[in-house]
């Protein structure tokens, strides 16, 4: 890697590959190489006016936003990760822009190591030792099963240790990770190595957490780069089609044992949990974000974007299926209460009153909870529904302004197609539902007789 760093001719195609996927950012700027006179030993390029942070107030905190920005999309969608952003390789332009300079040290990370990297974290942080132990395994940190029962515990009190106790992703600290993570590697009864990439990684967010410390000590680089994380998870932008690694993963993490037959539910809620979080408004020196109204909005078109999206489309059919459940589940509980308070003279019609997976439905109820609460702005409950009945409203007449606009309508019409789409499956499946128990309903009393 030394040797890599002094030969300029590399360092020159490094700049102009980085140029190639970031110089079109209107707040990013990378200088252009002179391909043409850079020698090995001689680097010739476009000379960038600017002055070296760490920067003060606010521009301080924006300058840390674009480079979190920017690391975020190298990490999870280009996979060329600028290893070395220190104080003097970042500049902040006379136009407020972020100047990212001297390419000698770079990294190209795989895109089955980037998201298995993700795989592992959540992992880890969520208990599950499966999806922890393929990836342990997938990225390199372990050769064998054998020692797992020892690593992960070791591995979960390391991020613990890292969040000041608090167990939390957004108190993560990268240079205590990092101080954790060598204790562990030190350790002679464990045969665990942290892969050349993991250690580039940490070392240059750890190098942007110093920058953003350094401009406010209450600055949380986690928090900062939910906005980005998510996107990028849930919608990544600039590609035709899902990398295999990110659907591997969603799939995993979003349905049961990642079979694709049920929801797991209970990690869709965490994920727009996170995603009500992030929010461009969103103070990452801060717990809780005080615009919650404009998270809300997000929120929605987040998980609508997601769902409909051919990144979501892997959850259409059990989510078809289970909501036909839920449906038929809300029909019987209405049935059975009506014959009870009828005292069984109103009767359900064939097919109806049938099991109810309360299971199901509270975890459905516990999702819908979360969507309905990024529609509130106020934790005074008389507040909340004026103000849920606001953004409901603005939401109208954005839906209005949308069919009304030719072009916007094209934007979303894929969105709406896809909606009624799974509204008309939906239907479709609570009557087979229905029909089916109908049917053996009728043939259980013809046995009966004979």
């Amino acid at each position: 890697q030394l040797f890599g760093e002094l030969d300029y001719v590399r360092e020159a195609k490094n700049c102009e590959r980085f140029r190639a996927l970031y110089g079109g950012w209107e707040d990013v700027v990378v200088p252009q190489a002179c391909t043409s006179l850079t020698r090995k030993k001689v680097l010739i390029m476009e000379w960038v006016e600017g002055t070296k942070g760490p920067w003060i107030g606010s521009d301080g905190i924006e300058m840390v936003r674009i480079g979190l920005r920017c690391s975020t999309d190298q990490l999870l969608r280009t996979g060329l990760f600028h290893a070395d952003p220190h104080r003097g390789n970042l500049l902040r332009t006379p136009k407020g822009h972020l100047a990212v300079i001297d390419y000698g040290m770079m990294a190209d990370i795989p895109e089955s190591d980037r998201y298995g990297l993700i795989g592992l974290v959540l992992g880890l942080k969520n208990k599950d030792i499966a999806l922890a132990t393929e990836n342990l395994l997938s990225l390199g940190f372990l050769e064998d099963t054998t020692q797992v029962d020892i690593l992960v515990p070791r591995l979960r009190k390391a991020i613990k240790n890292s969040t000041g106790g608090t167990n939390k992703a957004s108190d993560l600290s990268f240079s205590q990770l990092q101080v954790e993570l060598d204790d562990i590697s030190r350790d002679n009864l464990l045969k665990f190595k942290i892969p050349p990439y993991i250690t580039i990684i940490i070392r240059s967010l750890t190098i942007l957490e110093g920058f953003a410390l350094s401009v406010d000590p209450n600055f949380r680089l986690i928090r900062g780069a939910y906005p980005y994380i998510l996107k990028q998870l849930l919608s990544p932008e600039g590609l035709e089609q899902t990398p295999k690694a990110l659907d591997k993963l969603l799939v995993r993490l979003l349905t049961v044992n990642g079979e694709k037959k049920e929801v797991e539910w209970g990690r869709l809620r965490q994920l727009l949990q996170l995603a009500e979080t992030a929010s461009k408004s969103y103070d990452p020196s801060k717990d809780n974000d005080d615009n919650k109204g404009s998270v809300s909005r997000k929120t929605v078109d987040l998980f609508l974007k997601f769902m409909t999206s051919k990144t979501g489309l892997f959850l259409k059919e059990p989510l078809v299926h289970e909501l036909a459940e839920a449906i038929d589940g809300m029909a019987s509980i209405g049935e059975s209460n009506l014959l009870r308070m009828s005292r069984g003279i109103i009767r359900p019609l064939p097919g109806g009153n049938g099991p109810i997976n309360k299971k199901r439905m509270v975890e459905i109820r516990a999702v819908i909870e979360v969507l309905q609460s990024a529609l509130s702005v106020d934790d005074d409950a008389d507040k909340r529904g004026i103000d849920r009945l606001e953004v409901v409203r603005g939401l109208t007449q954005e839906l209005l302004l949308i069919l009304n606009d030719p072009s916007r309508r094209e934007l979303v019409e894929p969105i709406l197609e896809e909606v009624t789409s799974v509204i008309q499956m939906v239907a479709v499946e609570v009557l087979e539902i229905r029909s089916s128990r109908a049917i053996r309903d009728v043939l259980g009393l013809v046995e009966a007789r004979s």
